[in-house]
């Protein structure tokens, strides 16, 4: 049994488990700039975040707001090259709004790469030093919004990691906390399972919609998320993919199913749909594990748990991200990198559930301020790209 947690209290009431100053450039001719900001002050919890795109996106937008406003976040600078199409007026009032402090710095119009890096790192040392004011508050272990993501999965992972985190998800609903599992392009053949958890008829039909979404969108495109790695990794087929994902989603009911931004509150299990609306238009819906980390993040996720066979080194600015190693040779030779060795559970030295406990007991304890592997090793990545929705899943879909 865990004891409360010593949380950062936000504005709006949320509570978060880290204290992040996001420096964000919302064009990639201001990505130079912004590193150098951030450059001095990295282990001081200043992360850099952005959009590349020249052109507006909505999701772009919605994501980089979501983000800037994540209850593990306290502050955010945005840097702005001056002539691109991103809406920077329209992200600094709705972070105003969530009462973080912000400021938006146009390099055209301070004078350069040179001024604005100074000027920049100005604006992060009086925004450090008004987060150190945040107020800590007792936050409840239920409270923790708790994502999951596979990535670099081998023929162990289905068996170990992933069902591993599934009891770990099981857990923690019970106790009446968030769990968010994805993607619906690694979840093809396993709609009749999970429209047969689904807590409504409408959802379970919803749910079918949404994975069958993903195949036709994979089908245009002419190939699926079943990489060459997976298969040197001892993978046989997609569907074997497929189920080893759904792994992760525990045994619980699927309380609704949810898009990139938008933020359950109420307890449940819900799935993300990361696979863009309407016609194929925007190439590879993830163009790798971090846009995907991304999502379950602006979906409010303060700690991911991310399995893994072959073994993955990315992290996260945001939230910590837990690395549960399937196999037991790759957490040996990478061990430095992998939190949990779920492997032992294919040597026969631990339980499926022994393991599902360890990794959520290890969760709790990074809510408490235990850094994960990513973090202690300085991990920031990070990816945003163009994609479309048309709004949130619905009322039968998005209870809350």
């Amino acid at each position: 049994m865990h004891k409360s947690i010593n949380a950062y209290l936000r504005p709006d009431g949320r509570k978060g488990i880290r204290n992040i100053l996001t420096v964000v450039y919302l064009v990639e001719c201001a990505k130079h700039v912004a590193e150098q900001i951030v450059a001095p002050y990295r282990e001081q919890g200043v992360q850099l975040i952005g959009f590349s795109g020249c052109y507006p996106n909505a999701y772009s937008q919605k994501m980089l707001q979501r983000l800037c406003t994540h209850s593990n976040v306290g502050g955010a600078l945005l840097l702005s090259l001056g002539c691109e199409g991103f809406d920077r007026h329209s992200l600094k009032n709705a972070i105003a709004e969530s009462g973080r402090p912000v400021d938006v710095l146009g390099i055209q119009q301070v004078g350069g790469t040179r001024k604005t890096i100074e000027a920049g790192r100005q604006a992060v040392e009086a925004m450090l030093s008004e987060m150190e004011k945040t107020p800590r508050v007792a936050m409840d272990p239920s409270e923790v919004i708790i994502g999951t993501i596979c990535g670099g999965s081998d023929a162990t992972s289905g068996i170990t990691a992933n069902p591993a985190i599934g009891h770990c998800f099981d857990a923690h609903v019970a106790a009446g906390g968030i769990t968010i599992f994805e993607e619906t392009g690694e979840l093809i053949g396993c709609e009749p399972i999970m429209r047969d958890r689904a807590t409504s008829p409408d959802l379970g039909a919803a749910i079918v919609e949404c994975v069958g979404k993903a195949a036709r969108y994979y089908d245009v495109m002419g190939h699926g998320s079943f990489a060459p790695g997976n298969a040197d990794g001892g993978l046989t087929t997609q569907e074997e993919k497929s189920l080893g994902a759904y792994a992760k989603s525990g045994s619980s009911a699927i309380s609704g199913i949810i898009k990139p931004g938008d933020q359950p509150s109420e307890g449940g299990l819900y799935l993300l749909d990361v696979v863009p609306d309407g016609e194929v238009r925007f190439g590879f819906p993830n163009i790798n594990d971090n846009a995907e980390i991304a999502e379950l993040i602006a979906c409010g996720s303060h700690i991911i748990l991310f399995a893994t066979g072959r073994g993955s080194v990315v992290g996260s600015v945001i939230s910590p991200v837990v690395k549960v190693c399937a196999n037991p040779e790759t957490y040996r030779h990478m061990s430095d990198d992998m939190d949990i060795n779920a492997g032992r559970i294919l040597e026969g030295v631990s339980s499926l559930a022994e393991v599902g406990e360890e990794i959520h007991d290890y969760t709790m304890k990074v809510a408490e301020g235990q850094p994960t592997c990513s973090e202690a090793l300085g991990h920031q990545e990070f990816v945003l790209t163009y994609k479309h929705f048309e709004g949130a899943a619905g009322p039968s879909c998005f209870p809350g």
